[in-house]
């Protein structure tokens, strides 16, 4: 009976490590395609390639290396080995692979291509998983360069959020200022913040300084509007500095990209107006 209960537990702990697993790659997946489908547009457009771009069997196979550039990241960073993470890629290419010969064969539509791509590639990064499923990824070493770029990260998201901006401005509606201080006020709450009343007075007042701002830009003319949103953003950089230096209301990781990402909606959206 005990060597029975330990078997089970056993197996609980390899089910749950799977699905966690596998919940970690759909993730990285989906952050691959937000984060390089900008790249992709912005190189497109600039060197005349969006038509291509536009294809059903050339977008599959973009899509398949945006999953699998972020899947990638991941799992190097998880410490999976070179064969796990190799087969996990060639579970995002094949199910595609198979069936772009039946779509240049004009036997499927584009929705079959995709769809069908994607259904497929469920079962097959199963298989890898249960596959895998009794290895222990372990850290693997790191140069401190690289260590220091991971430890930036939510800098890197950001940077990498706002590439269209940079390649085309584009001048923020007003609405968006409630973005900033209802961002705080959530997970502050979330995070049980609020012990400290005035924490949550500093919260409020900036939400009646951002919620003001918003008002006088939706009311003012469209390049008025647009300098008013583009200095709320870019004022909204230093709240993110105090919090940041502070350690507190939000974590520091939201602050940092928060901070990155202010300045860029900020600045692109005054050189949109301009």
């Amino acid at each position: 009976m005990t060597e029975m209960t330990a078997t089970v537990r056993g197996s609980d702990r390899t089910g749950r490590r799977v699905a966690r697993h596998l919940a970690e790659m759909v993730v990285a997946m989906v952050l691959g395609m937000l984060l390089l489908g900008p790249v992709w547009r912005a190189a497109g457009s600039a060197l005349g390639g969006a038509d291509t771009l536009a294809r059903a069997d050339v977008a599959a196979l973009v899509m398949a290396t945006d999953m699998s550039i972020g899947m990638v990241v991941w799992m190097w960073y998880r410490g999976h080995g070179r064969g796990a993470t190799a087969e996990m890629v060639a579970a995002m290419y094949v199910p595609f692979l198979l069936l772009l010969p039946f779509w240049w064969a004009g036997l499927a539509g584009d929705e079959v291509l995709m769809l069908g791509g994607h259904l497929l590639m469920l079962p097959a990064m199963v298989l890898v998983a249960l596959r895998h499923r009794h290895e222990h990824p372990a850290p693997a070493a790191r140069h401190p360069v690289v260590a220091a770029v991971a430890r930036r990260w939510p800098t890197g998201l950001a940077l990498l959020m706002t590439v269209d901006l940079w390649i085309a401005p584009t001048a923020f509606s007003g609405w968006t200022l409630l973005v900033l201080p209802a961002g705080y006020l959530l997970l502050g709450t979330v995070r049980r913040q609020w012990a400290d009343r005035r924490l949550l007075a500093v919260q409020l007042v900036g939400l009646v300084v951002w919620g003001a701002l918003a008002a006088a830009a939706l009311s003012a003319p469209d390049r008025v509007a647009g300098v008013l949103v583009g200095l709320g953003w870019l004022g909204h950089a230093g709240w993110d500095v105090a919090h940041h230096r502070a350690g507190r209301v939000v974590p520091r990781g939201y602050a940092q990209w928060c901070l990155v990402l202010d300045v860029a909606v900020g600045i692109t959206t005054l050189l949109a107006v301009r």
